[in-house]
Parts: C-alpha cells; structure tokens; sequence
C-alpha cells in the first residue's frame, strides 16, 4: 500500500512525536549564516537527520541539532571527540529560522560549556554557498 491509501503522509506519523531539523531549513539556515561570513556547513548526521555544522578555529567543530529533538543544543567537537557544548537555549523550540541563525552567531564558543552574547557580532564578508552552479545537480534537485 502506498501512503496516501493508508492515510500517512510522511509528516509525523504519531501525535507527540518530534522532528529534528529537517534537511531544507538545515540548509537555509547554513547559508544565512555564510551571508553573514560564519562558516557553516549543511551536517548530514544520519539516515534524514540534518543539521548544521560550523568550523571553528582550532579544528573544532559545532554541530547544531543534529540529535532530532526540538530545542536547539550543539556538540562541539574536535577530531570526533566531544570537547564542548551548547547547552539548550531556552525557548528555542519555539524559534523561526531568522532566530535559529541569531543564536548560532551570537554563541560564544571559548569555554568548554558555551554561552550566548548579548549582542549580535558585526558579520563579516559574505562566504560563497557551497556547490556553486552544481549545487542543484549534487542535490538530486529536491528544492527551489
């Protein structure tokens, strides 16, 4: 039987359960935060799990809600073993994509234990999207 004769849709298939970030708003909200110069990258964490990864300096990695729960927490890792972390922001289930890349710029990654700054950095140069022009050909073109 396909899914529209048993009446799924491939949304939530049951009540309460909840979704991480799904691979089209991982990817819009890498390349928010590349227009404002942070290099963030598209993090395929598992079978259609998504989030989204941002290097840092030192060879650390952040990797942001990656885990499929709803609020918005990030590993930080350097050669595959966890040396820091973010914890859940408060209210960020709740967050559209504008605040979802507001908090990932304003964390401050120094302290093994992260913690967000009042203020928003000033962005810096935009970085390319990656892909370029095959961007859509590498993607099988599943988006606009």
């Amino acid at each position: 039987m396909r899914g529209t004769e048993t009446g799924w849709t491939g949304a939530c298939p049951l009540p309460g359960y909840i979704l991480g970030m799904d691979e089209n708003r991982a990817r819009r909200v890498a390349d928010a935060l590349r227009d404002r110069g942070i290099d963030a990258h598209l993090a395929k964490a598992g079978v259609d799990q998504y989030g989204v990864r941002v290097s840092l300096h030192g060879g650390r990695e952040a990797e942001w809600d990656t885990d499929g729960t709803a609020g918005l927490e990030a590993q930080v890792m350097r050669d595959g073993m966890l040396v820091g972390y973010v914890p859940q922001i408060e209210g960020s289930e709740d967050f559209d994509e504008q605040q979802v890349v507001d908090a990932i710029a304003r964390t401050n990654y120094d302290q093994p234990i992260a913690r967000q700054s009042a203020a928003t950095p000033v962005p810096a140069a935009p970085l390319p999207r990656e892909g370029g022009v095959f961007r859509r050909f590498l993607d099988g073109f599943r988006y606009r």
